[in-house]
């Protein structure tokens, strides 16, 4: 494609991404999929297209950083990065940041007007944890979840 084609071409896809009400470096990258949310305020990440770094605000169990995505736009998006790890019997101020979190972005659907990875998972594969669907934060309300229902 010609450079002036290409100009063109860039125009129509950042003038489309404004009338739908899309981030220009989501529509550049074909990708109008983001994290839902935010649903407080001091977060990062949420409402973003692959973000590489996530907090939840508050304390660090709520912190990935590092995040290298290796799939996003599929029915789950799936990732790796550095988080808190916290062992059983441990208080945050004991836990340490390791490397090798998995993250997992699932429920696709809408958020604030956007379509929207509605969960987020994470968990440590070294320390014998595994995805499990029923147990995520809803990236749009905030709402925690446990074996699938709403965690009090």
């Amino acid at each position: 494609m010609r450079s002036g084609a290409r100009r063109r071409a860039a125009a129509v896809v950042m003038t489309a991404a404004a009338a739908l009400g899309i981030g220009v470096e989501a529509a550049a990258a074909g990708q109008g999929l983001v994290l839902a949310g935010p649903w407080a305020p001091g977060q990062h990440g949420y409402g973003h297209v692959k973000p590489r770094t996530i907090f939840n605000g508050g304390d660090p169990t709520g912190l990935v950083k590092a995040i290298h995505w290796s799939s996003w736009g599929g029915p789950r998006a799936t990732g790796t990065g550095t988080a808190l790890w916290v062992g059983p019997h441990q208080i945050v101020a004991q836990g340490k940041f390791e490397t090798g979190a998995r993250i997992v972005l699932f429920q696709r659907g809408r958020c604030h007007g956007r379509s929207a990875y509605n969960a987020i998972e994470w968990y440590f594969p070294q320390h014998g944890q595994k995805f499990s669907a029923g147990t995520y934060i809803n990236a749009c309300t905030g709402t925690y979840y446990m074996d699938g229902q709403p965690d009090p």
